[in-house]
């Protein structure tokens, strides 16, 4: 029970939202989806200590069991 007054609640909002559309910032959206196309961050700083440049000390400690063996 109460499955009903559930139902009308959201068939009012999907009512209001479909034929009553709030106005929309244009220019807002131009903006944020516009963008100037390179982003002030930058992504790989914030992992940079975790990162291990020097592959070859590891290059044998765990060989990779599901590659396939060369011939």
């Amino acid at each position: 029970m109460g499955r009903g007054r559930a139902k009308a609640k959201q068939t009012k909002v999907a009512r209001e939202l479909k034929y009553h559309s709030p106005t929309t910032d244009l220019a807002a959206l131009q903006r944020e989806l516009g963008g100037s196309g390179k982003s002030d961050h930058n992504f790989d700083d914030d992992y940079k200590e975790y990162v291990d440049d020097d592959d070859e000390d590891h290059a044998g400690d765990d060989p990779d069991t599901w590659v396939r063996p060369t011939r």
